[in-house]
């Protein structure tokens, strides 16, 4: 069984998936919140990437979206986090978010 975590990972990564096949920018309109500081801004850091990389206007509730007050580090693994932060698009690294910079081309 999946943790809550992990079912989040999988819910953000079938959403960059559908966003990047349907081409669908209404998908990004309404703010997109899960009550959880360090996810909210894992999600407006994931939208703002895509938004770059699509050449599309971000939309406003994105720039609303706090950075996380301790640094957070998607993978979870120790050996990855200076990787990470080195790697971490500024989209990522502005809300104190650190991915691969693969993150969003795994999908």
């Amino acid at each position: 069984m999946l943790n809550d975590k992990s079912n989040q990972m999988v819910y953000l990564m079938d959403f960059v998936q559908d966003f990047l096949r349907e081409k669908n920018y209404q998908m990004i309109q309404q703010p997109i919140h899960r009550s959880h500081p360090p996810l909210d801004a894992l999600i407006a850091s994931t939208v703002e990437a895509l938004c770059i990389n699509e050449n599309v206007d971000q939309p406003e509730w994105v720039s609303k979206i706090p950075s996380v007050k301790e640094p957070y580090f998607v993978s979870g693994v120790e050996s990855l986090k200076a990787i990470a932060l080195v790697e971490s698009p500024l989209s990522f690294r502005r809300r104190n978010v650190f991915v691969l910079e693969n993150f969003l081309t795994r999908v």
